[in-house]
């Protein structure tokens, strides 16, 4: 470790992405990707996308992807910011909005990038446990914190909580910033977008890398009062101003515009993982209610670790997290039908012994 490191970077524990294989061998359901492509019309905008033009920086507010999500969700384009994906999204918000005066709170189980970024930006948080079936009981939360911040659906649980509940902790807890992050919300639920306008204490965070196959591209945007957008701009600007290139504003607007495709593909994720869960229940595999692209699964008589490695020598990417409480269980990305009838087989194998 460098002499010359901060305090705050040598404590730092950094955020452990999923493993990306450098050959093609594996069947990878590690990441949470989307298993078929982007859109046609945002393949057909990056060919025709004249190349000369990246000598130009590009409009530094992503201002048709603004545009196209203000129509896709009805609202204002005040009300819609655009970042280099989404985790640097909940990074402008993380230091936009919390320092170290006051806690923000969230689930114990949950995206393990909010405890790196309250490290990162000094931030003090209390973790509230989920319920002992991995559900979020968001009236637990203490009333003199700051922010709450939480996953829906969540991760790795997949779990959902209904918008109805969401606006009720809004209603009652008015000073207290909520952040939903709906990453996965196109694969199981309905998205918070059209409580912005009510409520100037929350902030709805999505992403194009799921339900629209852009993970490679990095777009992500919140959603929000103007004025807490305004916040998130103040930040930017003093972080980099130009956060995404040309090619992804073009790609973006056009995975929003297409909606046939979008709905399409995403439909397909939910068929296969409903048929999914229903074989591993069959084999006595514990499952998640999960509304993600991915399954929360216990494979019985293996420990997670072991499952891992057996399902890894097997050719099948999958991802376990060595937290309490869910180190026997597998976060398992939903791939196309073909490849979850493998992952079923390779399981029958583990419980057969």
């Amino acid at each position: 470790m460098s002499r010359f490191y901060s305090r705050n970077t040598r404590e730092l524990v950094p955020y452990v992405p999923g493993e990306q294989p450098k050959d093609k061998k594996f069947i990878k359901l590690n990441t949470n990707e989307n298993p078929y492509p982007p859109s046609p019309l945002v393949m057909e905008r990056i060919r025709n996308f004249n190349l000369e033009d990246l000598r130009l920086y590009p409009n530094s507010e992503g201002a048709v992807v603004k545009q196209a999500v203000a129509k896709y969700y009805g609202i204002s384009k005040d009300e819609v910011f655009v970042g280099n994906g989404s985790d640097e999204v909940l990074a402008f918000i993380f230091k936009a909005f919390f320092d170290d005066t006051e806690k923000i709170g969230f689930p114990d189980i949950t995206y393990s990038f909010y405890p790196v970024y309250s490290a990162l930006f000094n931030v003090p948080y209390i973790r509230v446990p989920v319920r002992s079936d991995f559900s979020i009981d968001i009236s637990q939360y203490p009333e003199d914190l700051k922010g709450i911040i939480f996953a829906n659906p969540n991760a790795p649980t997949g779990l959902y909580i209904a918008t109805y509940k969401i606006e009720e902790l809004l209603k009652n807890r008015p000073n207290t910033l909520v952040i939903v992050d709906e990453a996965y919300i196109d694969f199981g639920g309905e998205s918070c977008a059209g409580l912005i306008s009510r409520y100037d204490n929350l902030i709805v965070v999505q992403t194009l890398s799921k339900s629209r196959s852009l993970a490679g591209l990095r777009v992500g945007f919140a959603m929000g009062c103007k004025e807490l957008m305004d916040g998130l701009v103040r930040v930017k600007d003093s972080f980099n101003s130009y956060p995404l290139d040309r090619i992804a504003q073009i790609a973006a607007e056009a995975a929003l515009i297409d909606t046939e495709y979008f709905n399409e593909t995403r439909q397909r994720i939910i068929k296969t993982r409903q048929w999914t869960q229903e074989k591993l229940l069959s084999l006595g595999v514990k499952t998640t209610d999960s509304k993600a692209n991915f399954l929360f699964v216990k494979i019985p008589g293996i420990s997670g670790p072991e499952a891992l490695s057996f399902l890894r020598q097997e050719g099948i990417l999958v991802r376990n997290f060595n937290s309490p409480g869910i180190c026997d269980w597998l976060r398992i990305t939903i791939g196309i039908q073909e490849e979850m009838e493998e992952l079923v087989e390779k399981i029958k194998k583990i419980i057969a012994g």
